[in-house]
């Protein structure tokens, strides 16, 4: 697959990047060695390879999941510039 310019200009704007006429060229380009490097990527067998989170094994370490602080809205709304019953008070966005 091949990325030519008009198509470059066209992922720019989705991405709403604003990319200049004479900068596009160097940007299709990129997108084709980026597209290359995938196809490389693909031509690798990893049949039988399983996916790791590391070079070596390990064990990630792990801790109990248990609140150790909380249960303190007052000293948290102490905070917020406007706080109403208990929650925080914002302004209405949407009419």
């Amino acid at each position: 697959m091949s990325i030519d310019i008009a198509t470059a200009a066209k992922v720019a704007k989705l991405a709403r990047i604003k990319v200049e006429d004479d900068a596009l060229p160097a940007l299709a380009q990129e997108f084709n060695d980026i597209l290359g490097f995938i196809e490389q990527l693909n031509e690798v067998d990893v049949d039988g390879v399983e996916p790791m989170v590391s070079v070596t094994p390990m064990r990630l370490k792990r801790r109990a999941d248990v609140v150790t602080d909380g249960d303190q809205p007052e000293k948290v709304l102490k905070n917020a510039p406007d706080a109403r019953e208990g929650f925080f008070a914002v302004p209405k966005v949407v009419e």
